[in-house]
């Protein structure tokens, strides 16, 4: 097993959501958690219809950011695609 494979596995198995906060905080640096605070709320903005150009203006982030979380949720196959139509009124896909 690999590194990555470790850490998923950890997490996988961990249900408190107050525990992976910790460990969330105890492995990532502030501004990690920053930037993956900012990548799921683009995902967000993204499957709500927000236009990149507009996201990119309010964020101030580059288009490359938001064009891969654009590929992401146009992949009918997304996890997090999934995870956002459970989120939100599936007329927004």
């Amino acid at each position: 097993m690999d590194n990555l494979d470790e850490i998923i596995e950890i997490f996988a198995e961990e249900t408190d959501r107050f525990v992976i906060r910790k460990l969330f905080t105890e492995l990532f640096t502030d501004a990690e958690l920053k930037d993956i605070e900012k990548r799921w709320f683009l995902m967000k903005e993204l499957y709500k219809g927000v236009p990149q150009r507009q996201i990119a203006k309010d964020m101030q982030i580059s288009l490359c950011k938001i064009t891969r979380g654009s590929k992401i949720l146009k992949n009918y196959d997304s996890r997090f695609r999934e995870i956002l139509s459970d989120m939100f009124d599936e007329t927004h896909i």
